[in-house]
């Protein structure tokens, strides 16, 4: 008896093309303008200023603040790289760890502020139900390409 209609495989893909799409609607709705100015890492430099932890500062005025033009691209453009990845099944696997780190870190930075939290922690489930469940095998590039097999 069918319960559903969409197989397993297929469930797994709409959650992954939903989290791609969550990924692109973080690209889309940045002011890039603003943010390749180095408004946004100016704001993240002020959230790791006050951390309560002082390794999220150290670290951050280790990596971060040296580069900041190049850190508000990698940022940008990881986002809309994971969102495209994610949408279209292509490099899945490694678009759901890299995912997960990127919301780890923003949770670690915004640990304080738990509006955002909601989301990093959501986004971050997604990614590990996704990747343990083989997200990529239906509705996608890796399927038709016969990688990650």
């Amino acid at each position: 008896m069918h319960t559903m209609w969409l197989s397993g495989a297929e469930g797994l893909a709409v959650l992954r093309i939903g989290l791609g799409l969550w990924w692109l609607e973080s690209w889309r709705h940045k002011d890039k303008k603003t943010w390749f100015a180095g408004g946004g890492i100016t704001w993240a430099a002020g959230i790791a200023e006050k951390h309560r932890w002082p390794i999220v500062k150290q670290g951050f005025d280790q990596v971060v603040s040296p580069r900041p033009r190049l850190m508000a691209y990698i940022v940008a453009y990881a986002e809309l790289a994971l969102g495209l990845g994610l949408v279209f099944g292509f490099l899945t696997p490694i678009a759901l760890i890299a995912g997960l780190v990127l919301n780890l870190i923003y949770f670690v930075l915004m640990i304080h502020d738990w509006g955002e939290q909601g989301q990093n922690l959501m986004m971050a489930l997604i990614s590990v139900v996704a990747f343990l469940g083989m997200a990529w095998q239906s509705w996608s590039l890796d399927h038709a390409l016969s990688l990650f097999q």
